[in-house]
């Protein structure tokens, strides 16, 4: 399906399919001719040893909901996401895409359930990793300006929600689950953003998050390293940031009613730029931070973390590859998405203006020690010949007028780790890969889905990618940001009307605790899921 735009809607669009595609469940034409992948006949495709098979989740989207735990000990209200789609001011506003629910109500109570969760995850899944997100705003409710030292700030920090994360992880580890664990997974707490605020006056509003580096860069740094330290002897597998472009363009471009992030602005292009900034900034100095603070090696592996950065990436086309317009356009868009932010946390390369001529900064290289590659689908554009956005960035002087955006395209989970074990030379986790998002209600796709993109992982892994994990998002169904529970993506679903948020298996857990029980595709699923060379 091809969707056809003009100006200010085309720009739209646009902005929309790169935060969050819309698609079906069709796949995409494909001008690759390369090969399906030689599964040896009977052989499985294998992956390599210590492959880590899981499921990520993110603290604000499964934690609340607890099924009999009080409010005040499960449900945080202290972060500038739960301020926003509990406001009634917020929700009665259109334009803001908010569904309405609590999240408090009809979260899966992950918070409570968690040691059930891992049960599952470990015993059902055939699960050896778990993702998870630490929720800054329950550490630190309050602000920390002015402390420093691990002591002083464990004075200040909750007891109540450091007891629970120490709970946390030590399940994990008793039941053999090496936890992934993000810092950062769009939350801010309200002493550091205000959201509802800064959406009523965005220019003189206080506390502005990425707005003021100043403030947010050394406070997430202070959080980061204080929380290494805490829990280093449980975790050695750190990501900084979940995903900055889905904080950065339905935050300060254009919210969409498949994603907001507070504060929910439009078209404010300077500011884009500075949380952009703010974002690089600060995944370098989290990096650091992390570092200093992890010194014990969880894992009895000899390191005692690794370091990395979620990031989720699509593969461009252009619609027509004889047109110069369309493979400009192309080559604009895969920049803009795949590489500007990457470039300056791996290399170093920091590009402002985002115009395509970065310049080096020591302070920001070689702050990487894996790339988490989060994948949904393929981008295909045909570009124009004007500005949509005159004196943003003259890269996008030829912009997509055409964007193909319901183009399923499992090979691209392929092309992404090959491309990032070429350019930088590091690791790849799959951080997030999921097929219901585009089958909803489909279970025959999304479980073909889930094998196609696995194979393709495993062949990645065979011809030389350096590829350590993939984890399926998510465990459970869960509350997806401002869409709420109309969204379910997990494993297992669960009915947020049911008092006691029981989980319940779909298809997708048998056959993927058949790959993560083999380390390796079976070769009955090889056969039955091949994968389409013209897909």
């Amino acid at each position: 399906m091809i969707r056809r735009a003009t100006a200010l809607p085309c720009l739209l669009a646009i902005i929309a399919a790169l935060v969050f595609p819309l698609h079906g469940c069709g796949a995409g034409d494909d001008d690759d001719d390369s090969g399906e992948p030689d599964t040896g006949g009977d052989n499985p495709l294998s992956f390599p040893e210590g492959f880590l098979f899981g499921a990520a989740t993110a603290g604000f989207q499964v934690d609340m909901g607890c099924p009999t735990l009080p409010p005040e000990q499960c449900t945080d209200p202290n972060s500038d996401w739960y301020q926003y789609v509990t406001s009634p001011e917020m929700i009665r506003k259109p334009l803001n895409f908010l569904s309405g629910e609590d999240p408090q109500v009809v979260g899966p109570g992950h918070w409570e359930l968690y040691e059930q969760d891992y049960d599952l995850a470990a015993n059902q899944c055939r699960h050896n990793a778990f993702r998870m997100s630490i929720e800054w705003s329950r550490i630190f409710p309050e602000p920390t300006f002015g402390i420093e030292g691990h002591q002083a700030l464990r004075a200040v920090a909750d007891p109540g929600a450091l007891a629970h994360y120490h709970r946390m992880f030590e399940a994990l580890r008793e039941r053999g689950l090496t936890p992934l664990v993000t810092l950062h997974h769009y939350t801010l707490p309200l002493w550091i953003h205000d959201g509802i605020r800064c959406h009523r006056n965005f220019w003189n509003c206080s506390p502005r998050g990425w707005l003021d580096p100043w403030v947010i860069v050394p406070e997430i740094a202070k959080y980061a390293g204080f929380v290494a330290r805490e829990f280093g002897d449980l975790v050695d597998l750190w990501a900084t940031q979940n995903e900055p472009l889905a904080v950065l363009l339905p935050g300060f471009l254009l919210p969409t009613p498949e994603r907001i992030n507070p504060p929910s602005v439009l078209l404010k292009k300077k500011a884009f730029k500075t949380a952009f900034a703010a974002m690089v900034d600060a995944h370098a100095r989290m990096y650091d931070a992390v570092k200093a603070g992890d010194l014990s090696d969880a894992d009895g592996d000899g390191t005692p973390s690794q370091v990395g950065l979620v990031y989720a990436m699509a593969p461009v086309r252009p619609i027509d590859p004889g047109s110069p317009l369309d493979l400009q356009a192309a080559e604009n868009v895969f920049y803009l998405w795949n590489l500007a932010f990457l470039d300056a946390v791996a290399l170093g390369m920091f590009d402002a203006d985002l115009v395509r001529e970065p310049v080096f900064r020591q302070d920001l290289a070689s702050r990487m020690d894996y790339v988490g590659l989060n994948y949904k689908v393929r981008l295909a554009v045909e570009g124009l010949p004007f500005s949509l956005l005159p004196g943003f960035s003259p890269l996008l002087t030829l912009n997509p007028l055409t964007l193909v955006m319901d183009e399923i395209y499992p090979k691209g989970i392929y092309d992404m780790t090959l491309y990032l074990h070429d350019r930088y030379g590091l690791p790849v986790i799959v951080t997030e890969n999921n097929g219901q998002s585009v089958c909803k209600g489909d279970i025959a796709s999304e479980v073909r889905l889930l094998v196609e993109h696995l194979t393709w992982v495993s062949r990645a892994a065979a011809e030389g990618a350096d590829v350590r994990g993939y984890f399926y998002w998510s465990l459970m169904d869960n509350y997806e940001w401002n869409q709420g529970t109309g969204k379910p993506l997990g494993l297992y679903a669960v009915d947020p009307a049911d008092p006691a948020k029981r989980r319940i298996p779909r298809e997708t857990v048998e056959v993927f605790a058949a790959v993560a029980g083999a380390n390796a595709i079976p070769p009955e699923l090889a056969e039955r899921y091949p994968i389409d060379a013209g897909e």
